[in-house]
């Protein structure tokens, strides 16, 4: 299947897997679950971001801190909810939430595609292995596309980041 591009509509069926993290006990881990994104991100502004691995030098240090510290901003334009996914389980994703201060909030969530391989469905892969490529997807509030970017090279930073999302808002 060809990448999804600005115009397209968001697929139907998508789903990705979560321990949510939750503010009534941060240090737990909660129980893996489905999340069905078509349907949460329905009636919703969404910036999706795939990073190729939790932890890894680039996602923790260059990708993920902008998402945190630009929230306000990325929300005056609209932005209701950031899904960053990776192909780490969800226990890594919820850990990695952890140790950013990314816990008990709807607005930022760490989840896996692990399970429903959305990079490979919709040719967004690394090619690094089974590693999703780095790029981010605006979707609008009627599920249209308005902005899907990758990364040419999976080290680099720029049309994924967010202050590239955030220029095209």
């Amino acid at each position: 299947m060809a990448p999804l591009k600005a115009g397209d509509k968001f697929p139907e069926g998508v789903k990705f897997e979560w321990a949510p993290i939750t503010n009534a006990d941060p240090t737990s881990c909660g129980k893996p679950q489905e999340y069905d994104a078509s349907k949460e991100f329905a009636g919703k502004k969404v910036v999706l971001v795939a990073v190729p691995g939790a932890f890894t030098p680039g996602c923790q240090a260059m990708h993920l801190p902008p998402y945190i510290q630009l929230q306000d901003e990325l929300q005056s334009k609209g932005v209701d909810k950031v899904v960053v996914i990776a192909s780490n389980d969800s226990w890594v994703m919820n850990a990695w939430g952890k140790v950013n201060k990314v816990t008990g909030t709807d607005y930022l969530l760490l989840m896996s595609d692990s399970k429903t391989s959305f990079g490979k469905t919709h040719g967004w892969m690394a090619g690094m292995g089974d590693r999703l490529g780095r790029f981010a997807i605006v979707i609008e509030k009627d599920g249209t596309i308005s902005y899907a970017e990758k990364e040419d090279n999976p080290s680099q930073v720029t049309v994924s980041g967010a202050d590239a999302v955030l220029a095209k808002l």
